[in-house]
């Protein structure tokens, strides 16, 4: 698979790449949000969207622009990209996405395994499942969702991770 991570944690940020490409993966990474967005549409621009990436993984707190911002201008243009959110605050973010996104993307709390990580990754069927959950997200028409919404989102993301 091809990946874009974008973190800040340098240190994180190896360990990943370095991880992800012992399991055969192609890793580009960028540490903060600006460069992350630019290195996503210089890649698509250079190589046509036929080999735009298979993942976007977003660490949710990043500097210039945060990872909301970062999915936000790609779902604009590419609104199939799939997008993880690596974040240790997943209520917030899931709540925000909704809001702002007006879809559910992926998450992982942080902190994480390696293996948790590359399971994530490989794991497309959760992708295909939230495809299903957006699409009745995209059925509402003002998207501010409750605690009891997000909290059953939440949930049912945990649980098609652990499938």
């Amino acid at each position: 698979m091809k990946i874009l991570i974008v973190e800040d944690e340098i240190d994180l940020l190896e360990e990943y790449k370095i991880f992800l490409e012992k399991n055969n993966h192609n890793v580009l990474m960028e540490s903060d949000g600006e460069a992350g967005l630019k290195t996503y549409f210089e890649n698509i621009e250079k190589n046509s969207e036929s080999s735009s990436f298979d993942i976007v993984i977003l660490d949710y707190q990043l500097p210039g622009k945060n990872g909301l911002e970062i999915a936000s201008e790609i779902l604009e243009k590419y609104p199939k990209q799939r997008i993880l959110f690596a974040s240790a605050y997943v209520e917030d973010t899931l709540r925000e996405s909704i809001k702002t996104l007006k879809q559910v993307v992926e998450l992982l709390q942080k902190p994480f395994s390696l293996q948790s990580l590359l399971s994530v990754i490989e794991d497309t069927s959760v992708y295909e499942e939230l495809e299903k959950l957006n699409v009745d997200i995209k059925n509402l028409k003002d998207i501010e969702p409750t605690h009891a919404q997000i909290t059953t989102y939440l949930e049912l993301m945990k649980k098609l991770q652990k499938n």
